[in-house]
């Protein structure tokens, strides 16, 4: 190898460190953010509880909501969690991946995704893209394949 092959691999080591780093924080934030999701689960809960226990009287008739709004914003609630803890689990994995130097595709794949989270995940996104599209980066992750 050539005194710039080495430079390169350390360099490339460095950056896919840097990665697995990233998207193990980036797990943990989505993760946390995550449970306002349930915030609105337990809201619509108490919604619908005290919607239904609510009594009719003479001053507001008719102008009381139905029950099943609070059932929709648990609803609601429950996929918003959900999702993020499914992104936050693949975040994880990636960080994995790219630590063990496994499934370039799922990294890109949940790299593309997280560009949707402004502006950290954007960031983060575009860097993995930027690193994982080198040809020594790709080498790396095509050797853990072949063997």
């Amino acid at each position: 190898m050539s005194e710039e092959d080495i430079r390169q691999s350390i360099i490339d080591e460095e950056h896919l460190k840097l990665l697995s780093l990233g998207y193990m924080v980036s797990a943990g934030i989505t993760a946390f953010f995550s449970l306002f999701g349930l915030m609105y689960v337990f809201m619509g809960i108490m919604m619908s509880s005290f919607f239904s226990h609510m009594s009719e009287t003479a001053a507001n008739a008719g102008e009381q909501p139905p029950a099943f709004i609070g059932l929709v914003f648990a609803c609601i609630g429950l996929a918003i969690f959900l999702c993020m803890i499914a992104m936050a689990v693949a975040k994880f994995l990636v960080a994995r991946y790219i630590k063990r130097r496994r499934s370039r595709i799922f990294c890109m794949v949940v790299a593309g995704i997280s560009c949707l989270e402004i502006p950290y995940g954007t960031f983060l996104g575009v860097l993995t893209f930027v690193v994982l599209e080198r040809a020594s980066v790709a080498r790396l992750f095509g050797s853990k394949a072949a063997s």
